[in-house]
């Protein structure tokens, strides 16, 4: 008897280790079915997409969403952003995460004027921006934030125009199972 329960045991454990193999594979096959359809969506436009161990991230350019030193979505922002709508709105148990990024140049009158005062301030504003388009575009309210991450992070240096153009960008990260 005492040896059948050891048998048992071990066939729980052959199951677990099956199922959550099964499971890791689909998220898996799911995150890099996103990755292919966004890759054919995005030929020649300035996004990047890149696979990472569990996630996938889109990076954008803040000049096709906003216009220079601005926060509120412009015309180009639509053709870009209706592009991913379909691919994260297919999920429902993956987190996206928007995430706002800008190079290290102070403010200007302009946007203090609208109550932008630092950088942190106007990456926040450029990803709940992004978010609350992607929201209405079907995306799940419950499995999307946005987060501003100021002029921490730097992609490149910010001491040349196109380093801190780089570093003008917004993110866009899927994380969790891939489904």
């Amino acid at each position: 008897m005492n040896l059948l329960k050891k048998y048992l045991f071990l066939i729980c454990i052959a199951a677990i280790g099956l199922v959550a193999g099964c499971v890791t594979q689909q998220s898996y096959n799911q995150l890099d079915g996103a990755y292919s359809q966004l890759q054919q969506a995005y030929q020649g436009d300035e996004v990047e997409i890149r696979k990472l161990q569990g996630e996938l991230r889109i990076t954008i350019k803040d000049k096709i969403l906003f216009p220079e030193g601005g926060f509120k979505l412009d015309s180009k922002a639509d053709a870009v952003l209706a592009k991913m709508a379909p691919t994260l709105s297919g999920f429902k148990n993956t987190k996206v995460v928007v995430r706002g990024y800008t190079d290290n140049v102070s403010i200007g009158a302009g946007l203090k004027k609208e109550g932008i005062e630092t950088n942190l301030d106007l990456s926040s504003k450029r990803a709940d921006n992004v978010v609350d388009y992607l929201i209405k575009k079907g995306v799940s309210p419950s499995l999307i934030s946005a987060q501003g991450m100021g002029e921490s992070s730097p992609v490149a240096t910010n001491d040349s125009a196109d380093g801190r153009a780089q570093n003008r960008r917004i993110e866009v990260t899927l994380v969790g199972p891939g489904t």
